[in-house]
Parts: C-alpha cells; structure tokens; sequence
C-alpha cells in the first residue's frame, strides 16, 4: 500500500517510475501557457469595452455643444444645421453721439521748474529746518551754516569804512578852510587843488569800504539757505554737522515744481498741421494721462505748446501738456499714455467696439432683429474713442448689436439676448452638466451645484425648469427633448435661460436628474 502524506501534494508523494514525472503533473505544465493567453484576451477585452463605453459616454455628451459650434455656427457664410440651438448672446443699442479725435501717445511726466539747493558759502551745517518730502514756498528758510566766521568778516569790512568816512569828513573840513584863505589871498591855489583831490581819493576809498561792507552782509546772508522756487522737497544729501562748499555739485536737496507740472510726448507728424491751426485759432486742446493699463484717468489738462523741429528718425515732433495736479498725485518722470483730442466729430454713429467683427468679408457687426435672429451688417471703422467706434453702414440708431457670443452665429441665427456675465454662466453650467460625473437623481454633481448656486435668482429657476421639461419630453422621438433643440429659452423678465443639459443624457446623468430640492 502505498505511503499517504495529507499534507504534501500527491505528486511528492507517489514514488517515481522508470525516472518520470506523473501524467498529471505532467498535463499541468502543458495547460498553464494557455491560461496565461486567455487571460490577457479577457483583459484586454474588457479593456475595450470600458474604452467603447467611455467614448459613448463623451460623445453623447458634446453632442448639444457641437450642434450649436459646429458647421452651423463661426462666422458669415455658414450653413445652418438642422435644429440649431438658440445662441445666448449680449447686446448694445447703436448710439449717435459725438466722437472725440483722439491721437495716442507715451509721454512722460516733467516738473515745470527743478532746482537743486546748493550752500552758497563754505561752512559747517549747523541747522536743518525742513523735512523731506514737504512742500515749501520760495525763500522759505532751509538750512543754517555756521556764521561767525562772515560775522567777522562783515565788522572787518565795518571798521574800515568808519575810519575812512572820518578821514574823508577831515580832508572835506581842511579844503573849506583852504578855500576860506585862497579868498583872502593868503594861501597858493595849488594847495587848494592839492587838498581838493586828497578829498576825492578818500571819498573812492570810503566807496570800496562800501562795497566790502555790502559783500560781507552778503556772504553773511548766504549761511541762510532758503528754498529759490516753490515746489516738493526731495530727499537730504547732507546731514547735520557735514562741511558744505559752494563748490559742491551734489547740493543739499532737490526742489521739483509740481504745480503746476507738464507732461512731455511725441505726436505723429500727419497730426501736426491740425494741431497747429488750433493752436493758432487759440483753441484749448484737452490732454488727458492714463495709467499704464489705459484703466484709469490720472489727470486732465490742456496742449501748451509743440517744439519747432520734427524728428527725422522717428517722424514725429515733440508737445507739451500743463495739468494743474492740485492734489500732487503727478510725479516727475512718472510713465503715462497720453490722449490728445484734436478734434470731435458731430453726431456720428457708434457702436462698442467689441461688436466689430473681422472676417473674409471685411469688417461687420452682428444686428439683433425683432423675431430674434441677427443679420450680418457690413461696416466701415472710424475713430475710436473709448469703448466705442464710428461706423458706416447698414445701422440705424437704435438697433442692437452683438457684443458677446458672435463667434457662434451665421446669418439668420435664433439668439436670445441676457446680460453678459449671464452668458458665460450659462456656458459654464451647460459644459458642467454635460461633462460632470453621474449623479443621483435628486442631487446635482458638487461642481454642477456650485455653478448653479452662482446664478441669480432667475438663472437658477429658468435652469432648473428647463432641466424638468427635458426629462419629461426627452423620450418622445422628434420633440422638444430630441437633439438638436434650442438649448435655450426665454426666463422671466425677458432674459434666456442659461442653456439646458442635453436631453440625450443618460438617465442617471444630471442632465436627466429633475430640479434639487432647493429649486421646486
């Protein structure tokens, strides 16, 4: 009887014969490769159909989106497809109004006058007595170098011309006596003329005695330093108790008139002759200065003159603009885009400028008519000013121009106009329900619900409604629910709808869900 061993395999068990393997251990070994193969077609298959699955899923999906972006939509010319959805767009009546002429330029923020504050006399500092940054006034008190040493100077130059006014009153007195005795025949003339001249040298010399008195008051004066010109204090370049010299180029501090204060640019040479006939007739030139993004004003003020050569390099001539900068939020050297208006057209029509359209056709704009479809309008563009540009061509005032949404339309487009942000809401909130992950059918997808929850009030309620009606006429073949119908309807107030889920949705997807229990 053979030796049973329950807890080894029964091949390890069993005695071999005539140096073999078992049969079955043997079977075994051939069976295992063809295993392997089967399970890699089984993966590989459901490979696959998860693949096929997914794309189903997607391509059910975009199938709405691409019916209102597809050959039916992009632009003038387009066929219209079967069953076109309802395009939501914004909208801006034609205006008729006047236009300013406007010519753009960089300018750059000048000071009226600059000057930089320098000792006049050598000395130690001795005071400071302003702060930087403020604004002073002219001859406004700056700064005290030590005095003594022109106090000095100026009792020397004092003294002098004390004796010599006495020396002249002398000589003055003795030429009256010599005058008195040539009268009386008791003295030559000679020594009259000779005291006569000694009294015009003493005189010149009290004239010097002068002059040094009045150069030294003046030297005195200069260890006062005060402010030559109105205007906003820069920053110190000496302190307290450093040596200043009249030599010094540095100086002590820098003074910018700032009010009023100019602005420097450069205008295109066509533009010169009709600035330079207003500037002739004593026309007031508007200047306007931007920011760095053109987003908003920092000041107004008016054309004061132009140079009187054109740059040959650039084709352009050199201006100069006065602003008041009351409220000193101009600096010098301070970047602006300037705007000068040379002109203004009378009651032109306007549109805004993102109504304009660029194509194989030219330029043109998208007009909303009465039954709600638009009509391709060819335009020809004028000047722009501001948010808007003139136009010429098929536009009465009045009527209403695309200005968000028109790279879906063609010719004779079904529109429905709300407000701009609501479009791209709207937009947001389709791609949401169509691409989002299953839901149930009570509860939106978190990211579908955060878009739904930035809606207004009337957005919401249009959204959750169009939602309802799909599920309820989704399954009849050809309706309202089938593909291809208008993703958008009319809420209250006049405004669309956001566009709905697509009703070809799977059933558990949250296009088929019904409206969350915030919504009924």
């Amino acid at each position: 009887m053979p030796m049973s061993c329950p807890r080894l395999p029964w091949f390890r068990c069993r005695p071999r014969r005539h140096g073999t393997l078992p049969a079955r251990h043997a079977l075994r070994g051939r069976v295992r490769p063809l295993g392997l193969v089967v399970a890699v077609v089984l993966l590989c298959a459901v490979a696959a159909a998860v693949w096929w699955w997914r794309g189903q899923a997607a391509r059910q999906a975009a199938a709405p989106v691409a019916a209102g972006t597809g050959a039916g939509a992009g632009g003038p010319g387009a066929r219209r497809a079967p069953g076109a959805q309802v395009q939501p767009i914004s909208a801006d009546p034609v205006r008729r109004q006047d236009v300013r002429v406007l010519v753009h330029a960089i300018g750059t923020v000048a000071a009226r006058n600059t000057a930089v504050v320098r000792a006049k006399a050598d000395g130690e500092l001795k005071a400071i007595r302003f702060k930087e940054g403020d604004m002073v006034r002219a001859g406004q008190l700056l700064a005290e170098i030590d005095p003594r040493n022109y106090q000095a100077a100026l009792a020397q130059a004092q003294g002098a011309l004390a004796r010599d006014r006495a020396l002249l009153r002398n000589a003055q007195l003795d030429l009256q006596r010599y005058q008195d005795l040539l009268a009386q025949d008791s003295i030559a003339r000679q020594q009259v003329d000779t005291q006569a001249a000694l009294v015009r040298q003493t005189q010149g010399t009290v004239q010097t005695d002068q002059a040094q008195v009045d150069a030294a008051r003046l030297q005195l004066s200069y260890t006062r330093v005060t402010a030559p010109i109105s205007g906003r204090l820069g920053l110190r370049q000496a302190d307290l108790g450093n040596v200043v010299r009249a030599a010094d180029t540095t100086g002590i501090v820098t003074i910018t008139q700032v009010r009023p204060i100019h602005a420097l640019f450069s205008i295109p040479e066509a533009s010169l002759p009709r600035v330079v006939a207003r500037l002739r007739a004593g026309a007031a030139m508007p200047v306007e200065l931007w920011d760095r993004d053109q987003k908003t004003l920092l000041a107004t003020g008016r054309l004061e003159t132009v140079d009187n050569a054109i740059d040959t390099a650039t084709g352009t001539i050199k201006a100069k603009a006065t602003f008041a900068n009351t409220d000193g939020s101009l600096f010098p050297n301070q970047f602006a885009n300037v705007r000068l208006q040379v002109d203004t057209l009378p009651g032109v029509l306007t549109v805004p400028t993102t109504a304009v359209q660029r194509g194989t056709q030219g330029t043109y704009v998208y007009a909303v008519k009465d039954d709600g479809t638009v009509s391709l309008r060819k335009v020809l563009l004028g000047t722009t000013d501001g948010d808007r540009i003139s136009v010429q061509g098929a536009l009465q005032e009045g009527e209403r121009v695309v200005t968000d949404g028109a790279d879906r339309l063609r010719e004779g487009a079904q529109v429905a106009v709300i407000a701009p942000d609501a479009a791209a809401r709207a937009d947001q909130a389709v791609q949401a329900s169509a691409q989002g992950p299953r839901g149930g059918r009570r509860n939106l997808p978190p990211e579908l619900a955060a878009k739904v929850q930035a809606m207004s009030p009337e957005e919401r309620r249009a959204f959750f409604r169009q939602m309802r009606e799909r599920q309820q006429q989704g399954a009849a073949p050809g309706g309202p629910g089938a593909p291809g119908t208008p993703a958008a309807a009319p809420a209250p107030g006049g405004t669309a709808a956001p566009a709905a889920a697509p009703a070809t949705a799977p059933a558990g997807s949250p296009a088929a869900a019904p409206a969350a229990p915030a919504a009924r």
